[in-house]
Protein backbone atom coordinates (compact mmCIF):
# COMPACT_ATOMS: atom_id res chain seq x y z
CA UNK A 1 0.00 0.00 0.00
CA UNK A 2 1.49 3.76 -0.82
CA UNK A 3 1.65 6.74 1.41
CA UNK A 4 -0.73 9.50 1.54
CA UNK A 5 1.12 12.89 0.29
CA UNK A 6 0.23 15.68 -1.86
CA UNK A 7 0.51 15.10 -5.64
CA UNK A 8 1.82 18.66 -6.11
CA UNK A 9 4.26 18.09 -3.36
CA UNK A 10 8.05 17.64 -4.72
CA UNK A 11 8.80 14.78 -3.16
CA UNK A 12 5.49 12.92 -5.11
CA UNK A 13 7.27 12.98 -8.27
CA UNK A 14 10.48 11.84 -7.27
CA UNK A 15 9.37 9.48 -5.17
CA UNK A 16 6.75 7.98 -8.15
CA UNK A 17 10.36 8.04 -10.38
CA UNK A 18 11.80 5.39 -8.17
CA UNK A 19 9.29 3.36 -7.63
CA UNK A 20 7.59 3.98 -4.17
CA UNK A 21 4.18 3.88 -3.84
CA UNK A 22 2.56 6.87 -3.60
CA UNK A 23 -0.91 7.74 -3.49
CA UNK A 24 -2.50 11.56 -4.38
CA UNK A 25 -5.52 12.41 -1.71
CA UNK A 26 -8.05 12.52 -4.38
CA UNK A 27 -8.09 8.61 -4.64
CA UNK A 28 -7.05 7.50 -1.08
CA UNK A 29 -10.50 9.06 -0.06
CA UNK A 30 -12.30 5.97 -1.92
CA UNK A 31 -10.25 3.60 0.16
CA UNK A 32 -12.22 1.94 3.09
CA UNK A 33 -9.45 1.58 4.97
CA UNK A 34 -7.98 3.36 8.05
CA UNK A 35 -4.48 4.74 6.65
CA UNK A 36 -1.66 5.40 9.82
CA UNK A 37 -1.24 8.92 10.56
CA UNK A 38 2.34 9.80 10.58
CA UNK A 39 3.08 13.39 11.19
CA UNK A 40 7.17 14.91 10.32
CA UNK A 41 8.16 17.77 12.32
CA UNK A 42 10.75 18.94 9.64
CA UNK A 43 13.49 21.04 11.44
CA UNK A 44 15.72 20.50 8.76
CA UNK A 45 16.80 24.10 6.68
CA UNK A 46 16.18 21.96 2.88
CA UNK A 47 12.43 20.79 4.08
CA UNK A 48 11.89 19.33 0.39
CA UNK A 49 14.94 17.33 0.50
CA UNK A 50 14.15 16.20 4.20
CA UNK A 51 10.69 15.61 2.94
CA UNK A 52 11.64 13.12 0.35
CA UNK A 53 14.17 11.17 2.18
CA UNK A 54 11.43 10.29 4.94
CA UNK A 55 8.97 9.85 2.85
CA UNK A 56 10.85 7.30 0.70
CA UNK A 57 11.83 5.11 3.52
CA UNK A 58 8.31 5.04 5.19
CA UNK A 59 6.83 5.08 2.57
CA UNK A 60 7.96 1.39 1.42
CA UNK A 61 5.62 -0.91 3.16
CA UNK A 62 2.33 -2.61 2.52
CA UNK A 63 0.61 0.35 4.53
CA UNK A 64 -1.11 3.25 3.46
CA UNK A 65 0.08 6.47 5.07
CA UNK A 66 -1.16 9.71 5.50
CA UNK A 67 1.85 12.13 6.07
CA UNK A 68 1.11 15.20 7.83
CA UNK A 69 4.16 17.97 7.38
CA UNK A 70 4.33 20.10 10.64
CA UNK A 71 6.66 23.24 11.66
CA UNK A 72 7.18 25.03 14.42
CA UNK A 73 4.58 27.67 14.73
CA UNK A 74 6.71 31.13 14.57
CA UNK A 75 10.34 29.75 13.92
CA UNK A 76 9.99 31.34 9.67
CA UNK A 77 12.67 29.17 7.77
CA UNK A 78 14.91 31.34 5.17
CA UNK A 79 15.91 28.35 3.19
CA UNK A 80 12.53 27.53 1.80
CA UNK A 81 10.05 29.12 0.34
CA UNK A 82 7.06 30.38 1.84
CA UNK A 83 5.26 28.98 -0.72
CA UNK A 84 5.82 25.70 -0.20
CA UNK A 85 5.59 26.14 3.32
CA UNK A 86 2.42 27.25 3.04
CA UNK A 87 1.12 25.01 0.77
CA UNK A 88 2.03 21.73 2.73
CA UNK A 89 2.99 22.63 6.14
CA UNK A 90 0.84 22.83 9.56
CA UNK A 91 1.77 25.06 12.58
CA UNK A 92 1.84 22.76 15.52
CA UNK A 93 -0.32 25.20 17.59
CA UNK A 94 -2.93 24.84 14.62
CA UNK A 95 -3.22 20.88 15.17
CA UNK A 96 -2.06 20.26 18.64
CA UNK A 97 -5.46 18.65 19.43
CA UNK A 98 -5.13 15.83 16.59
CA UNK A 99 -3.70 12.13 17.43
CA UNK A 100 -0.95 10.65 15.40
CA UNK A 101 0.15 7.32 15.20
CA UNK A 102 3.41 8.28 14.83
CA UNK A 103 5.70 11.13 14.36
CA UNK A 104 9.14 11.79 13.05
CA UNK A 105 11.27 14.96 14.35
CA UNK A 106 14.04 15.52 12.46
CA UNK A 107 17.79 16.98 13.19
CA UNK A 108 18.47 20.85 12.85
CA UNK A 109 22.16 22.16 12.68
CA UNK A 110 22.33 24.07 15.99
CA UNK A 111 24.28 21.53 17.61
CA UNK A 112 26.45 24.43 18.44
CA UNK A 113 24.01 26.23 20.72
CA UNK A 114 22.67 24.92 24.05
CA UNK A 115 19.22 23.54 23.76
CA UNK A 116 17.75 26.32 26.07
CA UNK A 117 19.50 29.17 23.40
CA UNK A 118 17.03 27.76 20.42
CA UNK A 119 14.57 30.14 19.56
CA UNK A 120 11.93 27.29 19.21
CA UNK A 121 12.41 25.38 22.29
CA UNK A 122 10.45 26.30 24.22
CA UNK A 123 7.60 24.83 21.83
CA UNK A 124 9.78 22.22 21.55
CA UNK A 125 9.49 20.97 24.74
CA UNK A 126 5.80 21.85 24.47
CA UNK A 127 5.83 19.04 21.46
CA UNK A 128 7.90 16.63 23.55
CA UNK A 129 5.20 16.29 25.93
CA UNK A 130 2.21 16.55 24.11
CA UNK A 131 3.47 13.31 22.08
CA UNK A 132 2.73 11.34 25.40
CA UNK A 133 -0.91 12.14 25.54
CA UNK A 134 -1.15 12.79 21.40
CA UNK A 135 0.97 10.07 19.78
CA UNK A 136 1.44 6.55 19.90
CA UNK A 137 4.89 6.01 18.88
CA UNK A 138 7.80 8.62 18.19
CA UNK A 139 10.93 8.77 16.62
CA UNK A 140 13.72 11.82 17.09
CA UNK A 141 16.68 11.75 14.75
CA UNK A 142 19.82 13.19 15.20
CA UNK A 143 19.62 16.90 17.34
CA UNK A 144 16.12 16.40 17.58
CA UNK A 145 16.30 12.63 19.29
CA UNK A 146 19.34 14.36 21.43
CA UNK A 147 17.24 17.06 22.74
CA UNK A 148 14.31 14.97 23.21
CA UNK A 149 16.51 12.46 25.34
CA UNK A 150 17.53 15.58 26.97
CA UNK A 151 14.25 16.85 28.11
CA UNK A 152 12.58 13.31 29.61
CA UNK A 153 16.00 11.86 30.62
CA UNK A 154 18.60 14.92 31.53
CA UNK A 155 20.87 13.05 29.74
CA UNK A 156 23.52 16.07 27.95
CA UNK A 157 25.14 16.17 24.79
CA UNK A 158 28.73 16.46 24.09
CA UNK A 159 30.73 18.35 21.52
CA UNK A 160 32.98 16.05 19.77
CA UNK A 161 36.38 17.62 19.10
CA UNK A 162 36.40 17.26 15.56
CA UNK A 163 33.14 16.11 13.20
CA UNK A 164 31.95 13.22 13.21
CA UNK A 165 31.24 12.64 9.42
CA UNK A 166 31.19 9.86 6.61
CA UNK A 167 29.48 6.19 6.92
CA UNK A 168 31.15 4.23 10.15
CA UNK A 169 30.76 0.56 11.40
CA UNK A 170 28.02 -0.10 13.76
CA UNK A 171 27.03 -3.54 15.22
CA UNK A 172 24.12 -4.12 16.81
CA UNK A 173 23.06 -4.96 20.96
CA UNK A 174 19.53 -6.49 20.58
CA UNK A 175 18.85 -8.51 17.85
CA UNK A 176 15.33 -9.31 19.49
CA UNK A 177 14.41 -5.71 19.17
CA UNK A 178 11.27 -5.79 16.58
CA UNK A 179 13.17 -2.57 15.32
CA UNK A 180 16.36 -4.27 14.42
CA UNK A 181 13.91 -7.49 12.61
CA UNK A 182 16.00 -8.26 9.04
CA UNK A 183 19.27 -6.27 10.54
CA UNK A 184 22.73 -7.92 9.91
CA UNK A 185 25.14 -8.09 12.79
CA UNK A 186 27.20 -5.17 11.58
CA UNK A 187 25.83 -2.36 9.14
CA UNK A 188 27.60 0.49 7.87
CA UNK A 189 25.63 3.70 8.86
CA UNK A 190 26.11 7.25 7.37
CA UNK A 191 27.18 10.35 10.34
CA UNK A 192 27.23 13.79 10.63
CA UNK A 193 27.74 15.21 14.00
CA UNK A 194 29.58 17.63 15.94
CA UNK A 195 27.87 16.21 18.94
CA UNK A 196 27.37 13.04 20.83
CA UNK A 197 25.81 11.34 24.04
CA UNK A 198 27.99 8.68 25.80
CA UNK A 199 26.58 5.02 26.31
CA UNK A 200 27.74 5.51 29.72
CA UNK A 201 25.43 8.45 30.61
CA UNK A 202 22.66 6.32 28.51
CA UNK A 203 23.15 3.87 30.80
CA UNK A 204 22.71 5.57 33.76
CA UNK A 205 19.62 6.65 32.56
CA UNK A 206 16.96 4.08 33.98
CA UNK A 207 14.33 2.79 31.15
CA UNK A 208 17.04 3.65 28.18
CA UNK A 209 18.24 0.51 25.92
CA UNK A 210 20.58 0.52 23.41
CA UNK A 211 19.94 -0.84 19.88
CA UNK A 212 22.61 -0.19 17.96
CA UNK A 213 26.29 1.50 18.65
CA UNK A 214 29.82 2.11 17.21
CA UNK A 215 33.31 1.99 18.68
CA UNK A 216 34.22 4.63 16.59
CA UNK A 217 31.15 7.28 16.97
CA UNK A 218 28.93 5.83 19.96
CA UNK A 219 25.76 5.03 20.28
CA UNK A 220 23.26 5.65 17.10
CA UNK A 221 19.94 3.85 18.12
CA UNK A 222 18.42 3.88 21.43
CA UNK A 223 14.84 2.44 22.60
CA UNK A 224 13.07 4.51 25.21
CA UNK A 225 9.74 2.35 26.35
CA UNK A 226 8.90 4.70 28.63
CA UNK A 227 7.80 7.30 26.33
CA UNK A 228 7.21 4.70 23.40
CA UNK A 229 9.99 6.49 21.59
CA UNK A 230 13.54 5.41 19.30
CA UNK A 231 16.22 8.06 19.14
CA UNK A 232 17.88 7.92 16.39
CA UNK A 233 21.30 10.06 15.95
CA UNK A 234 22.40 9.56 12.94
CA UNK A 235 21.61 8.95 9.25
CA UNK A 236 19.64 5.88 7.28
CA UNK A 237 17.63 7.61 5.83
CA UNK A 238 19.89 10.07 3.60
CA UNK A 239 20.50 10.23 -0.61
CA UNK A 240 23.08 8.36 -1.47
CA UNK A 241 24.58 12.49 -1.95
CA UNK A 242 23.61 13.91 0.97
CA UNK A 243 27.32 13.37 2.17
CA UNK A 244 28.48 14.64 -0.26
CA UNK A 245 26.73 18.09 -0.81
CA UNK A 246 27.49 18.69 2.83
CA UNK A 247 31.66 18.35 1.85
CA UNK A 248 31.05 20.39 -1.33
CA UNK A 249 29.10 23.34 0.77
CA UNK A 250 32.15 23.33 3.14
CA UNK A 251 34.84 22.82 0.52
CA UNK A 252 33.44 25.88 -1.77
CA UNK A 253 32.41 28.52 1.52
CA UNK A 254 36.33 27.56 2.19
CA UNK A 255 35.53 25.87 5.65
CA UNK A 256 38.13 23.11 7.34
CA UNK A 257 36.58 20.03 6.56
CA UNK A 258 37.95 16.11 6.11
CA UNK A 259 36.85 13.74 3.56
CA UNK A 260 33.94 11.93 4.91
CA UNK A 261 34.86 8.88 5.73
CA UNK A 262 34.40 5.52 4.17
CA UNK A 263 32.09 6.98 1.92
CA UNK A 264 33.57 7.20 -1.69
CA UNK A 265 35.40 4.37 -3.15
CA UNK A 266 39.10 5.14 -1.84
CA UNK A 267 38.33 7.54 -0.05
CA UNK A 268 38.34 9.56 -3.42
CA UNK A 269 36.34 12.57 -3.64
CA UNK A 270 35.94 12.87 -7.36
CA UNK A 271 34.80 9.51 -7.22
CA UNK A 272 30.59 9.58 -7.28
CA UNK A 273 29.83 7.67 -3.75
CA UNK A 274 27.92 4.00 -3.66
CA UNK A 275 24.90 3.48 -1.49
CA UNK A 276 25.85 1.27 0.81
CA UNK A 277 23.09 1.70 4.06
CA UNK A 278 19.78 1.95 1.67
CA UNK A 279 18.58 -1.79 2.64
CA UNK A 280 18.82 -0.63 6.51
CA UNK A 281 17.38 2.38 6.31
CA UNK A 282 14.30 0.77 4.68
CA UNK A 283 14.35 -1.78 7.22
CA UNK A 284 14.84 0.66 10.49
CA UNK A 285 11.80 2.86 9.35
CA UNK A 286 9.58 -0.61 8.17
CA UNK A 287 10.54 -1.95 11.22
CA UNK A 288 9.07 0.86 12.91
CA UNK A 289 6.19 1.28 11.02
CA UNK A 290 4.99 -2.13 11.54
CA UNK A 291 5.16 -1.95 15.12
CA UNK A 292 3.10 0.88 14.49
CA UNK A 293 0.56 -0.99 12.82
CA UNK A 294 0.68 -3.52 15.26
CA UNK A 295 0.09 -1.86 18.64
CA UNK A 296 -1.70 1.39 18.08
CA UNK A 297 -5.52 1.99 18.69
CA UNK A 298 -7.59 1.64 15.81
CA UNK A 299 -9.73 4.33 17.40
CA UNK A 300 -7.30 7.77 17.35
CA UNK A 301 -9.02 9.03 20.18
CA UNK A 302 -7.55 6.25 22.33
CA UNK A 303 -4.20 6.99 21.24
CA UNK A 304 -2.47 8.51 24.55
CA UNK A 305 -4.40 6.76 26.99
CA UNK A 306 -2.08 3.60 27.24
Amino acid sequence: MPIKIPADLPAFDVLSSEGVMVMAEERAAHQDIRPLQIGLLNLMPKKAETETQFARVIGSTPLQIDLTLIRMSEHETRNTSSAHMEAFYHRFQDLKDRKFDGLIITGAPIEHLDFDAVTYYDELREIFDWTQTNVHRTMGVCWGGMAMMNHFHGVQKLMLPAKAFGCFRHRTVSNASPYLHGFSDDLLVPVSRWTEMSEADIAAAPGLNVLVTSDEVGPCLIEDPGHRALYMFNHLEYDSDTLKQEYDRDVANGDAIAVPLNYYPGDNPALPPANRWRSHGHLLYGNWINEIYQTTKYDLAEIGTE
